[in-house]
């Protein structure tokens, strides 16, 4: 993976409110951390971190990051972790992950299918990816952007797996050499998709009941409590037609 040049400047500012006011400057806050040194804030200009993500694969960058004032020219450094705004998409904070040149790192580099498979191509089949992203460990020179994999002799019902690709030189492919990665589906008939909206249109939907608790004991609210007075107007109520009995036989 070939490096790329990138700016950056000490921040002293920390805080919520702090990194929200260095938002509104054009940079981005950042922090770098690694076995060279301990974690330090950063912040980058929020242009130059645009420009490499647009001409990048993946957010998965090497960089040649120049620290304002520090006392290494140059650090070699991943972009490690970017967090986005939810609705913008636009950069928040940058996680970079200072290596070395003899340090072997592990990153997760996105598959690219090459070709079109055979299957899809006469049958009508459907390229399906198993996986997107796959675990590579290797130097940071050797770091690829991506893992191309040639798809064009693939039938229907066909797949590779993690153990058929086949690695660019200097990079070890991590993982379940048995785990699928790429596969040629079927095509989804006409009937097929008839039967799904049927049987989606027929399940049963869930519908909350609610009713009020009647079955309470006797001198007793629905809510557990006993109601002020329930004993005594029920005792009155049960008295009257023992008095008029009694009236009767006198």
């Amino acid at each position: 993976m070939k490096s790329v040049p990138l700016n950056a400047y000490p921040r002293t500012r920390v805080g919520r409110n702090s990194v929200k006011k260095v938002r509104t400057t054009a940079r981005v806050p950042a922090v770098i951390y690694g076995r060279q040194a301990a974690p330090q804030n950063l912040e980058v200009i929020t242009k130059e971190l645009q420009d490499i993500l647009h001409h990048s694969v993946s957010e998965t960058v090497l960089v040649d990051l120049q620290v304002e004032g520090d006392a290494r020219p140059k650090r070699l450094a991943l972009l490690q972790q970017i967090q986005h705004h939810p609705l913008t998409g636009k950069a928040l904070h940058v996680d970079l992950h200072e290596v070395a040149a003899d340090e072997r790192v592990t990153i997760m580099v996105p598959i690219e299918a090459v070709g079109e498979a055979a299957g899809v191509k006469a049958n009508g089949g459907v390229l399906e990816h198993v996986r997107f992203k796959l675990k590579v460990r290797a130097l940071p020179k050797d770091l690829p952007e991506a893992l191309h994999v040639d798809v064009s002799h693939l039938e229907i019902g066909q797949s590779i797996h993690i153990g058929e690709i086949k690695a660019p030189e200097g990079v070890e492919i991590l993982g379940d050499k048995g785990i699928p990665v790429l596969a040629v589906a079927a095509p989804i008939t006409e009937a097929q998709e008839k039967e799904a909206e049927a049987a989606a249109a027929a399940a049963p939907t869930e519908v909350e009941m609610l009713r009020e608790k009647k079955d309470a004991p006797e001198g007793e609210a629905a809510d557990g409590k006993a109601e002020k007075g329930g004993d005594k107007g029920g005792d009155k109520a049960a008295a009257k037609p023992a008095e008029k009995a009694a009236e009767k036989k006198k």
